[in-house]
């Protein structure tokens, strides 16, 4: 037996074109090793495509794979995820089901507070699969989660999130013994690579944000082989990651250029993090412009920034202490001495004026009248 484990595709995600090209082109180096290594069959985890709505281009691309898997008598099983899940149960999972790329295996029914996964059969294999939802909302379900028993080789397909893999931070999640027992637990969500007693997350086909691309370098899928569990990875561009901390804004450019001059950028993914107090200068004296326009000469295959740790320099603020007997006086006074004015001798009058409130039959504009009456009168208007 011979399978590929897949999940967070997430086509269609990335905005900038370069990354967003990028991503498909993961994905479709996945199905090329796929098809080179004849696979029996591919396993997806769910977010196949990064929304339930994709792009009608990302449609067609996702298309072309499919079929080319179809051509080459590969089937396809797979679960919505909490991106391509849609509570109204309409997603393009379906026109990929009708069309026949592919067999969504969420097959269940509710039974005495139980969900009852039902398996679909392949060969010698039983395959189960539920859907990740947003917010997590799946965690407290999969608790509830039986299997229809069989006698086959067991796989089940979970987008979600497990205790074991994410240790004691302090999140929602599924506990082990929590899991019906299976022989492959085929795993999505946590954009992470994990492989441990048959619980294996096959980590994104492409890092789906900045900190991903810097954090795990590349994409990648599982391949089960007659027991045996390995890692592919899919790594089509080199990423170089620059960190400078930054205090004058004024030479922050030619600082940013200066370091990049001595890199090795050709192809590359470039990503700037400015981190920092800016001491002199402001953060539009930054010229991400002229950064990028020097990127292009070099021929990196794009650039991303962040200047989310870059801060100004905070005002040194004097707090002011004033007794909490007569304050409105006190305020009244501090303020006439550093505003000096012919008109601040009515301060007191305005306040006692403006405190006043609407009479119980008094109309709107009665009071509104009344109250612009005594302003008027105590300012001499």
């Amino acid at each position: 037996m011979k399978f590929a484990h897949l999940g967070d595709c997430h086509l269609g995600g990335w905005r900038q074109p370069e990354l967003k090209d990028l991503n498909l082109r993961s994905f479709q180096e996945a199905i090329r090793r796929i098809i080179a290594q004849k696979i029996d069959f591919v396993l997806i985890s769910g977010d196949l495509f990064d929304s339930s709505y994709p792009p009608i281009d990302t449609l067609r691309d996702t298309f072309e794979q499919f079929r080319k898997l179809k051509e080459n008598n590969i089937p396809v099983f797979l679960i919505a995820g909490s991106h391509d899940y849609s509570v109204s149960g309409k997603t393009f999972l379906d026109v990929l089901e009708k069309a026949g790329f592919c067999t969504n295996v969420s097959i269940y029914e509710e039974k005495n507070n139980f969900i009852i996964l039902q398996p679909t059969l392949y060969k010698n294999i039983a395959i189960y699969g539920y859907p990740g939802k947003k917010s997590g909302l799946e965690i407290e379900e999969i608790k509830r989660i039986k299997l229809q028993d069989s006698p086959l080789f067991k796989i089940l397909l979970l987008h979600t999130t497990i205790r074991d893999a994410i240790g004691n931070i302090p999140i929602n999640a599924v506990e082990a013994h929590e899991i019906p027992r299976v022989d492959y637990l085929a795993l999505a969500h946590l954009h992470i690579n994990y492989n441990k007693e048959g619980k294996v997350y096959s980590g994104p086909t492409f890092p789906n944000n900045l900190s991903e691309l810097e954090e795990l370098q590349a994409g990648s899928f599982y391949i089960f082989h007659d027991g045996k569990i390995r890692k592919e990875e899919i790594k089509l561009k080199e990423i170089l990651s620059v960190n400078l901390e930054i205090n004058n804004a004024l030479t922050a450019t030619e600082k940013i250029l200066n370091h990049l001059f001595h890199q090795e950028i050709k192809d590359k993914i470039v990503i700037i993090r400015l981190s920092g107090v800016i001491e002199t200068g402001k953060m539009s004296d930054i010229d991400f412009q002229k950064v990028e326009s020097f990127l292009k000469e070099k021929k990196a295959y794009t650039f991303l920034k962040s200047t989310s740790k870059l801060h100004l320099e905070e005002p040194e603020i004097k707090l002011e202490f004033i007794q909490s007997e007569n304050m409105e006086e006190q305020i009244i006074k501090n303020f006439a001495e550093k505003n000096p004015n012919v008109n601040n001798f009515s301060i007191p009058n305005l306040f006692r004026a403006l405190e006043k409130e609407k009479l119980e039959d008094e109309t709107n504009s009665s009071f509104e009248d009344r109250l612009l009456s005594e302003v008027n009168q105590i300012l001499s208007i």
